[in-house]
């Protein structure tokens, strides 16, 4: 990542990604109109510190895992919808996908059954192209990535990122315990909601 692609990305977050952001955030809330359970939609444009942090990072053989940053990072805009319940996120998936282009998907979760980590359901979307800024149109990222989490999960992810990511320091094994603790009530809070609304929504129908 050169002093010249930092400038460059630097100009694109201000003209560009961040009014860019704005309009994706109004576009996915006329989407959702009427949907019941979203606490909130967000969106952001990836910062240049970020960005140049991700631009940065090293592949296999030492080499940087990306030639061409601009074009190959594809999260430069990303947009989070949170909801109450885990039976809303396919409520979202599904309305998301009659307006939107997926281009791909993916449901992160921990590796074995055993574990408890993070948890949240990945999306990556072509930009519609009636957000683009006439004539700005090439400069603007052809995806987006969007994810749906519940509260739990987005509340326990935040929380997690700012004590794990960012740690001055690798955590001992009792606080990596604690970390995998918390993860565990923040799932299991998930599934009491989620049978306790499914009960007494049965109930009252």
């Amino acid at each position: 990542m050169t002093l010249k692609g930092t400038e460059v990305y630097e100009t694109l977050y201000c003209e560009i990604l961040t009014p860019l952001a704005l309009a994706l955030k109004s576009h996915l809330a006329e989407i959702l109109s009427g949907v019941e359970r979203i606490d909130s939609i967000s969106t952001r444009a990836k910062s240049p510190k970020s960005f140049q942090g991700k631009a940065l990072k090293s592949g296999e053989g030492g080499k940087f895992k990306y030639s061409n940053p601009l074009y190959e990072i594809q999260d430069q805009i990303g947009a989070r919808v949170v909801v109450f319940y885990l039976s809303d996120i396919e409520v979202i998936r599904n309305r998301l996908k009659e307006y939107l282009v997926p281009i791909e998907s993916l449901e992160k979760s921990p590796e074995r059954d055993s574990e408890f980590g993070y948890v949240g359901e990945h999306f990556l979307f072509s930009m519609p192209d009636e957000l683009k800024p006439d004539g700005r149109e090439d400069d603007c990222p052809h995806f987006f990535e969007l994810q749906i989490k519940t509260l739990f999960q987005h509340a326990w992810s935040e929380a997690s990122h700012d004590i794990a990511y960012k740690a001055p320091r690798p955590l001992t094994r009792l606080e990596n315990r604690q970390m995998a603790f918390s993860a565990a009530q923040s799932w299991g809070a998930d599934q009491i909601f989620e049978k306790l609304y499914r009960s007494i929504a049965d109930n009252d129908g």
